[in-house]
């Protein structure tokens, strides 16, 4: 835990960030986007067991994934990520790490200094924006407009994420989005499933890559601890992928 004793013996400046952070992304903002373009899939998962964590990022590397959102979503989720990360740097070196559901520029800091390569929120949230621009750290924000999108560009979002999906309108919305704007880079989220005809309908409409929770992981799956269920999913769905990208 040294990553972690290493941010707790620092505190934040008046302005949020953290003074003299030792820790760094490994990976700049304009890899991150091109590695979520390339993969085309980001697996979203949280468990408060640590142990849980690790077997599912190697089960998932193993399968080919290189891009993976841990969720911020339990109690103590800053110390599950620390340990995670500086476990998954030792034994997935190829796995870019980045943390999901943050909504605030404080929770954000708190995660850049951990060594988050990425950090996706459901909210625009300027604070957050600005704290990841400092650090050239790639912010994905959650839009469900037009105009949000355009927001997040002017603030320095390289891939949106669009959130809820099935309920923005699905992957119709992001057809109609890309007329107007084609250069927008979408990571859809909600309402994705790994089979084909979902997929399918999702690339064609010109996402850049999808998010994917339950689909991947379910509970029966993480309960019998059957890795190489989700590692054969991971896979299976990355040569889907392939095929309309």
């Amino acid at each position: 835990m040294k990553i972690l004793e290493n941010w707790l013996s620092h505190q934040f400046s008046p302005s949020g960030e953290i003074e003299g952070a030792l820790v760094m992304a490994r990976y700049s903002r304009i890899e991150v986007a091109l590695k979520m373009k390339e993969a085309g899939m980001v697996p979203v998962f949280y468990h408060k067991d640590t142990g849980v964590c690790k077997n599912v990022v190697k089960a998932c590397y193993d399968g080919g994934v290189r891009v993976f959102e841990f969720t911020n979503r339990g109690d103590f989720a800053t110390l599950v990520f620390a340990e995670l990360n500086q476990w998954t740097i030792e034994n997935c070196p190829e796995m870019i790490m980045g943390v999901g559901s943050v909504i605030d520029e404080g929770t954000a800091a708190m995660y850049l200094a951990l060594g988050s390569n990425f950090i996706v929120s459901p909210v625009i949230d300027e604070g957050t924006a600005r704290m990841c621009n400092k650090r050239k750290v790639a912010w994905c924000p959650g839009c469900g407009s037009v105009t949000e999108i355009n927001k997040a560009h002017e603030l320095g979002a390289e891939v949106v994420k669009i959130f809820p999906g099935t309920q923005v309108g699905g992957p119709e919305f992001v057809k109609a989005v890309k007329g107007p704007m084609p250069w927008v880079s979408v990571m859809a989220t909600g309402g994705v499933t790994p089979d084909e005809s979902n997929l399918k309908a999702w690339f064609q409409a010109g996402v850049t890559c999808v998010g994917l929770g339950s689909q991947l992981f379910p509970s029966d799956v993480l309960k019998s601890e059957n890795w190489g269920y989700i590692t054969d999913k991971c896979t299976e769905t990355l040569t889907i992928i392939k095929k309309y990208q």
